[in-house]
C-alpha cells in the first residue's frame, strides 16, 4: 500500500515496471528497492528458514543484516538493496539457496585502479563535512557509499533538527539537510564521488576494493589516509516470536515510510523511548498509521520531552517500567503482549496487556558499524572514525564532529592546520543528554501577541533565538550554551517565525482579545487537515491533557517550513496551555 498523502513529504510517481513473486503478477516503482515494492504490495514473507520452516521477513532495510534475502532471477540476494527492474523474476528463499549452474565463461578484467590522499566510507552528515572541511583544506577525496543518494540517515528525517542554526542547520528538516550537505560536497572539485559503492575489504598495502554500480565494476582505490564513516546497526531484542515478519527496526520503519512512501503498517507498537523511538512514533501518526503505544523498560523517558510531548497530545500511551514479553501471530505479527516490571526488571505477569497490531519496531539503541577502523589499525596507515561510527549521538553532533576528524586526518597527513577549540565544545554540547526539567509559568495575556514557550528542559537548541525580528528570544544563562532555556523579554509582532522554526512544537502565539473571556491562538500543526473557519477542534495540554475546544478562525500553509499555522479562538484560560490539536 502507498502513501498518497503526506503533511510534509513530496509524492513522487515514478515509473512502473511489471515483475513478479512467487509467480503472480505484481506492480512496483522503478529503481526503488525491491523490498520496498514488496511490502507495497502487501507481501511481508521474503524467506522460509531451514530451522523449523520459520517465516522471515525485513529487519534492518539497510543491508547490514539478511533476512530480506530473496531469489532475484535465480540468485540470491538482499532485497532492500536491489534497485527494482522491469521484468524481474522474484521468489520465496525456502531454507538454503541453490548454486546456480557455473557453465559459461565469464571474462576477467583488472580492476580500475584510482588514487586519492583521504578515501572516506560513508556519505552520512560526518562522512559528508569531513570531506568538505578536507577539500577546502586542498586535499584530494574519495567520498563512497553504498546508496545512490548522500545525506545517510538523514535522507529518512522529515522532522526539523534541534541544535545550533550556525552550526548543524537547526530549525531544517533532516531530508532537507541531507540535500544541502550533498550539494556542498558535489561542489568540490577535488571531492569524487562514488555511490551505489560498496567497500568489500580494506587492505594492508593501503588499497581499497570497492564494487561500484551494484556490482557492475571493481575498483581499487589507493589512499594515504582512511576515515570510517560507516554508521551504526539497529540492535535486537530476544523475545518469543522476535523472528516474525512485522518485528523490525525504527530505521528500517523509516525507510519504508519516509523515503519510500510506502504505507508499512496499520497498528505499531514502538519498543524503545529514546529520541529515534519517540521519532519513529510521530512518523507514523504523520503517514496516518496508529500508534498503539511505546514502552521502555527504563522509569524514564529517555528521548528528549518535547519528542514525548507531541506524542501524548497526539493521544498516544507511553508505557514506562515495562517489557515486551512477545509477540504472536500466523506467520506474522497478530499481537504483542507487555507488562510492568519490578524493580529487579522482572516482568509482572498480572498486569499484562496484549495488543491487535501488524509491527512491532524496535528501536532499543544502535551498535557502532566501524569494522573498516580496525582494519585501517591493522594496516598501519593513518585511520580516523567520526559520526555513529565513532559515538552513537545525533546527527547535529556528527556534523561538527565530522569538520573536526577532516581537519585532524588533514594533520595527520602533514598539513599545517589547527582545529578551534570552541569546535570540540560545540560537538560536546551537540551531543549532549537531555538536561534538568523546568516548571514554567506564564503570565496574563494582554492584548499584544506574546510568544508563549513550553520548552521546559534543557536541550541543546538555539533557532527560536536566531528568527525573531525583534530579537526578543534569548536563552536564558544558567549554562551559558545553548542547553539553556528560551525566554521571552521584549515586542513580538504576531510573525510566527519562532512557531514555525521550532523543533519541538514547542512555541505558541497567543492574546487577550475584545471580549474578556476569550483569547487569540496560533499553534503549530504537521498533520493532514482540511479546518476550516467556524470549525471547533479539540485542544490538548503539553502532556496531552484534554483542555477543552477552540474555534478555527484561519489555517494558513507554510511551504518553506512545512507547517500549518492554526489561528483559533479559545477561552482565556487554556490560552497559555494549549500547544496541539
Amino acid at each position: 500500500m502507498r502513501i498518497t498523502k503526506h503533511p510534509v513529504l513530496d509524492i513522487q510517481e515514478g515509473k512502473r515496471v511489471s515483475f513478479t513473486f512467487d509467480g503472480q503478477p505484481l506492480v512496483g516503482k522503478e529503481g526503488e528497492m525491491v523490498s520496498s515494492a514488496l511490502f507495497a504490495n502487501g507481501i511481508r514473507t521474503f524467506s522460509i528458514h531451514a530451522v523449523g520452516d520459520a517465516p522471515q521477513g525485513l529487519f534492518c532495510a539497510n543491508g547490514q543484516c539478511a533476512q530480506c534475502t530473496v531469489i532475484i532471477d535465480g540468485l540470491p540476494v538482499k532485497s532492500c538493496i536491489t534497485p527494482l527492474k522491469e521484468g524481474m523474476e522474484i521468489k520465496t528463499l525456502v531454507h538454503h539457496p541453490e548454486l546456480p549452474a557455473d557453465d559459461q565463461w565469464r571474462p576477467s578484467q583488472p580492476p580500475e585502479e584510482l588514487s586519492c590522499q583521504v578515501l572516506i566510507v560513508g556519505a552520512g552528515p560526518s562522512g559528508i563535512t569531513s570531506a568538505v572541511e578536507l577539500a577546502d583544506l586542498g586535499f584530494s577525496v574519495i567520498l563512497v557509499d553504498d546508496k545512490n543518494h548522500l545525506g545517510g540517515k538523514l535522507v529518512l528525517q522529515t522532522h526539523k533538527f534541534f541544535g545550533s542554526m550556525a552550526d548543524c542547520y537547526a530549525g531544517t528538516r533532516g531530508t532537507d539537510i541531507g540535500k544541502i550537505l550533498e550539494d556542498e560536497a558535489r561542489s568540490r572539485e577535488n571531492i569524487t564521488i562514488m555511490t551505489s559503492s560498496t567497500v568489500v575489504g580494506i587492505y594492508s598495502d593501503g588499497k581499497a576494493g570497492i564494487y561500484q554500480d551494484r556490482l557492475e565494476k571493481y575498483v581499487h582505490v589507493s589512499f594515504e589516509g582512511l576515515i570510517v564513516a560507516t554508521g551504526a546497526r539497529e540492535r535486537s531484542l530476544v523475545f518469543p516470536g522476535n523472528d516474525l515478519p512485522g518485528v523490525f527496526g525504527a530505521g528500517a520503519f523509516q525507510t519504508l515510510v519516509n523515503r519510500d512512501l510506502v504505507k508499512s503498517s496499520d497498528r505499531v507498537l514502538i519498543v524503545g523511548c529514546g529520541n529515534v523511538g519517540l521519532i519513529g512514533a510521530y512518523h507514523a501518526l504523520q503517514a496516518g498509521i496508529e500508534v498503539v503505544g511505546l514502552l521502555d523498560i527504563a522509569p524514564a523517558v529517555t528521548g528528549y520531552k518535547v519528542h514525548a510531548d507531541k506524542i501524548k497530545r497526539m493521544g498516544v500511551p507511553i508505557y514506562l517500567n515495562h517489557t515486551l514479553i512477545g509477540v504472536k501471530g500466523d506467520g506474522k505479527v497478530e499481537q504483542a503482549t507487555i507488562a510492568q516490571v519490578d524493580e529487579n526488571w522482572n516482568p509482572l505477569v498480572e498486569t499484562a496487556k496484549t495488543f491487535a497490531v501488524d509491527t512491532v519496531l524496535i528501536a532499543v539503541g544502535l551498535s557502532s558499524a566501524d569494522e573498516f577502523y580496525a582494519s585501517g589499525i591493522e594496516g598501519g596507515f593513518p585511520v580516523l572514525k567520526t559520526g555513529d561510527a565513532n559515538e552513537i549521538a545525533e546527527a547535529s553532533s556528527a556534523m561538527m564532529g565530522g569538520r573536526i576528524i577532516g581537519r585532524e586526518m588533514a594533520g595527520l597527513l602533514g598539513s599545517d592546520v589547527t582545529i578551534p577549540p570552541e569546535w570540540s565544545e560545540k560537538a560536546e554540547i551537540l551531543k549532549s543528554h537531555p538536561g534538568e526539567v523546568f516548571e514554567r509559568s506564564f503570565e496574563l495575556l494582554g492584548k499584544g501577541w506574546k510568544p508563549i514557550i513550553h520548552c521546559h528542559q534543557e536541550i541543546p537548541c538555539n533557532p527560536c533565538t536566531s528568527v525573531c525580528p525583534q530579537d526578543s528570544i534569548h536563552l536564558s544563562d544558567r549554562t551559558g550554551t545553548i542547553m539553556d532555556l528560551p525566554e521571552f523579554s521584549g515586542k513580538c509582532i504576531g510573525c510566527g517565525f519562532c512557531v514555525l522554526i521550532c523543533p519541538g512544537l514547542a512555541i505558541t502565539l497567543a492574546r487577550r482579545v475584545k471580549d474578556e473571556g476569550l483569547a487569540e491562538l496560533v499553534l503549530p500543526h504537521e498533520f493532514e487537515h482540511d479546518y476550516e473557519p467556524g470549525d471547533t477542534v479539540h485542544l490538548r495540554g503539553l502532556e496531552g491533557v484534554d483542555l477543552g475546544e477552540g474555534i478555527v478562525k484561519a489555517a494558513r500553509y507554510n511551504k518553506k517550513h512545512r507547517t500549518s499555522l492554526i489561528t483559533l479562538e479559545v477561552p482565556i484560560e487554556i490560552a497559555t496551555e494549549a500547544v496541539g490539536i
